[in-house]
């Protein structure tokens, strides 16, 4: 039997009407379930609202937290496996923990919501943003942020490093990494995120202290499978460790590369990515190419759920 991992993408992988193709499904019920909870029309999100809203941080993060919870359930109903380990891509890592079993769907929810509210609210007191460098090194990346003012947010693979900072640092690091200088120049390609903040760096400290709040209120549980965490890349299964683990993840990179690596080493043969788009089983691909990779964006990707030996 393949040993599959479950992955979640994070902002930037939002589709407009990414729930419309979803809606005749019988777990398109966590959106009627997530309005009831929160009390706020949270289905629009993902039925009806354009792209330029869904890329405000406050509402893309909800959107995507249930947008991904029910391809997990139709994954399930379909007769997908159960994995062997999971793991999320920022917001993703809540899908994470919902699917080992850490957080329950509506204490999932909340936490989205008040991670949402304050990494708004820190993104309008530090305004920013994020760029994806490709094929450059990232040691020479995080050497030219240091210069530059700017921080490296993802290490997502091999050349592709994703960068947090103002507007301002991120066009001195663009500039200085595209200069003449050194052997860095005509390397790679530079390409803007459909994010609205600069997470995953100090721009998003304003976040930590209320967030952290919520977090010890919440009713985490112990892990039925590891969940690879994004700070360290390493397995965790113990409730008490996500309050810290969750906490740190808002200034921390994300440690993508690692994580993959992390995974293999956990006997992972294929990884499931669910989400609206499919954009971590490429990091994966150039991270590790003995994985299996499967995409669950559409009704129809789940035909062969059960194909290769992933089904129970």
């Amino acid at each position: 039997m393949t040993a599959v991992a479950l992955v979640f993408p994070g902002q930037g992988s939002q589709v407009e009407g990414m729930a419309r193709a979803w809606a005749d499904h019988p777990a398109a019920a966590r959106w009627t379930q997530a309005d009831e909870i929160l009390g706020r029309d949270v289905s629009r999100l993902s039925l009806d609202a354009p792209a330029d809203e869904l890329r405000e941080p406050a509402k893309c993060q909800l959107a995507l937290f249930v947008h991904h919870i029910v391809l997990l359930e139709a994954w399930r109903a379909a007769g997908g496996a159960e994995p062997v380990a999971v793991a999320g891509h920022s917001l993703g890592e809540y899908d994470a923990l919902v699917a080992a079993g850490v957080l329950d769907f509506a204490d999932g929810l909340r936490l989205v919501e008040a991670r949402a509210e304050r990494t708004q609210q820190a993104a309008d007191a530090a305004p920013g943003s994020m760029v994806a460098y490709l094929g450059f090194d990232v040691d020479a990346v995080a050497e030219a942020c240091r210069q530059s003012g700017a921080y490296v947010a993802n290490d997502n693979a091999p050349g592709q490093i994703v960068v947090a900072g103002s507007s301002e640092a991120l066009a001195r690091l663009t500039e200085r990494l595209n200069s003449d200088d050194g052997d860095r120049s005509g390397r790679g390609k530079v390409l803007p995120l459909k994010v609205g903040a600069a997470y995953h760096s100090p721009h998003m400290d304003a976040a930590v202290e209320p967030f952290g709040q919520s977090l010890d209120s919440a009713g985490f549980a112990d892990a039925s499978v590891p969940v690879v965490a994004n700070v360290d890349a390493q397995p965790h299964t113990a409730a008490g460790e996500w309050p810290d683990l969750l906490r740190r993840q808002l200034t921390a990179p994300v440690r993508w590369r690692e994580t993959v690596t992390t995974l293999a080493g956990l006997g992972v043969d294929e990884v499931v990515e669910l989400g609206a788009s499919p954009v971590l089983n490429g990091l994966v691909k150039r991270t590790d190419r003995s994985l299996g990779r499967r995409t669950v964006s559409r009704p129809d990707d789940l035909r062969d759920a059960t194909a290769s030996g992933a089904g129970a």
